[in-house]
């Protein structure tokens, strides 16, 4: 089984590949679902006890604790500290159960892939990417998005050009999603075509 990581620069693109990837058939673990899915679960306990305001009956309050977090780096290491652990035993979990399924791909989307490390663990790391404007527009079409908020969470994301330069393959998502449509399948009949010939 082949792990590829998937991962991008907020705006470029990576969730979308992520579901060209399901599209296709691909098993994909999603890591911000699983810190929505640890937000409810087994992460409750220790947020807690270091931001007790944001932990209410249903979970964590996302938008508190990133109101705390994204002015305090501090308190934002404290976190990572907590969720970053919890997410990647999620991973690992998913991975074993694909293994038991016998799929022959399997897709980690993981926003601070390179940033955590996460990439020695893979086979393949994957970066989404687009131009500076692209992204941009993107990013400020959301909403509750303001240019100080996108800047703030610029400044804590490793830059594009980095990404791309440490990654094995970039997908161009600034030309549209049937483009990175193809080149996502161009990937997977390498991929294939590789797997074939060992």
């Amino acid at each position: 089984m082949l792990l590829v990581g998937l991962t991008g620069s907020i705006g470029m693109g990576k969730s979308t590949t992520a579901e060209i990837f399901r599209d296709l058939g691909v098993p994909v673990h999603d890591s911000d679902a699983a810190v929505h899915e640890i937000y409810r679960t087994t992460a409750c306990d220790p947020i807690r006890s270091l931001f007790p305001e944001v932990v209410h009956h249903e979970g964590v309050d996302r938008k508190a604790l990133a109101d705390i977090v994204l002015s305090d780096p501090e308190a934002l290491k404290r976190l990572e500290a907590i969720v970053h652990p919890l997410v990647s035993e999620h991973r690992r979990n998913f991975v074993r159960a694909r293994a038991g399924e016998r799929a022959r791909v399997v897709v980690c989307d993981i926003p601070l892939m390179f940033e955590t490390g996460a990439d020695r663990d893979l086979d393949l790391t994957l970066v989404v990417s687009a131009s500076a404007a692209v992204q941009k527009a993107r990013v400020l079409a959301r909403t509750g998005m303001t240019l100080q908020r996108f800047s703030v969470i610029m400044k804590k994301q490793m830059p594009d050009a980095d990404k791309r330069r440490r990654a094995h393959v970039v997908i161009d998502t600034g030309r549209g999603l049937p483009a990175a449509r193809r080149q996502v399948m161009d990937l997977l009949r390498a991929l294939a075509a590789r797997s074939q010939a060992s």
